[in-house]
């Protein structure tokens, strides 16, 4: 865990200074180095070792440019404990810590910090976590408690996906969701939704319970839904947002699936992706998913087509 902490410390650091200096850190050698330099010191007893924030600040600030100034800093300690250890004893905590303050402080970005803020305010909490943690704990805690919340957003995120509800935009076959388009109206006779996150295990439950919400929406017709009042008879689920999908997806369209044919409503697939398409032809032997004029590439073509067979059905009645 220590390790772990180190690490993202390390990138963390080259990251910063790499805005500043604009040039491009990669990841993967940074924690070869690290892991190197962990490594190596090992086998001498060494703390766990990083590129530590503060004095890679006072590097900075001393001019140093490449690499080397890293040799020239191990040598400069070196002699310092061995020699000039008596030299120092005296010095208060408190010149060095605003050598540190000094150097450190320049790095702090409070317009970077306002666009954040602008654009994720969950982004800035995480933020100001970080800070906090850093100014009043450690680096190493501060880190901890940022990567622990972003953890979690992403936790939050995969298995609370997002689900819309599209509309069609009048005089075109485009779909796009009621609640950020004025002029999107739902289609009578359809509810299409819009699923935008991979199907899988941690998610399936919440989809089905989700979709089904939806539908006890439409139904009862709330006035946050936008329907000329109908009853309905499909249910498009809009998938070009589906990267992936796991056993436990699949099994989803089948329970919908059954849960609405008791309704009296079918259930229809648009754009699956490629790699969920392959896994629901796999698992559809008996067709209960994939069924002719059930998959389509678009809503406009789902909706033109089956609109028509509606109007074929009500005027043979």
């Amino acid at each position: 865990m220590c390790y772990e902490i180190k690490t993202q410390e390390g990138i963390a650091v080259g990251r910063t200074f790499a805005a500043i200096k604009d040039y491009r850190v990669d990841g993967n050698k940074e924690m070869i180095a690290i892991g190197l330099m962990n490594v190596v010191g090992s086998f001498t007893s060494c703390y766990v070792t990083t590129g530590a924030f503060s004095r890679s600040a006072v590097n900075h600030n001393a001019g140093a440019k490449t690499a080397v100034s890293n040799i020239v800093m191990s040598v400069t300690i070196m002699v310092t404990l061995l020699f000039l250890m008596p030299l120092f004893q005296y010095t208060p905590n408190l010149v060095l810590a605003a050598i540190i303050v000094t150097a450190v402080v320049g790095l702090i970005d409070v317009p970077a910090a306002y666009a954040i803020w602008k654009v994720d305010k969950f982004d800035f909490v995480v933020m100001l976590c970080a800070f906090f943690g850093v100014i009043l704990i450690s680096v190493q805690h501060g880190l901890a408690i940022a990567v622990g919340i972003s953890i979690f957003k992403i936790i939050l995120q995969i298995t609370r996906p997002k689900t819309a509800m599209l509309g069609n935009i009048g005089g075109t076959d485009i779909y796009r969701n009621i609640h950020q388009y004025k002029d999107a109206m739902s289609v009578q006779g359809f509810l299409i939704l819009s699923i935008e996150a991979p199907i899988n295990f941690a998610n399936a439950t919440y989809l089905n319970e989700r979709i089904l919400r939806w539908i006890e929406d439409y139904e009862a017709g709330q006035d946050h839904v936008k329907k000329e009042g109908s009853d309905l008879q499909f249910v498009v689920l809009e998938l070009s947002a589906v990267s992936a999908i796991d056993t436990s997806g699949v099994l989803l369209f089948k329970d919908l699936r059954r849960a609405l044919e008791k309704k009296g409503v079918e259930l229809l697939l648009v754009n699956p992706m490629g790699e969920v398409l392959e896994k629901l032809q796999k698992a559809d032997e008996n067709q209960e998913i994939l069924r002719p004029n059930h998959v389509f590439l678009t809503v406009g073509e789902a909706v033109a087509l089956l609109s028509t067979t509606m109007k074929g059905q009500s005027s043979t009645i």
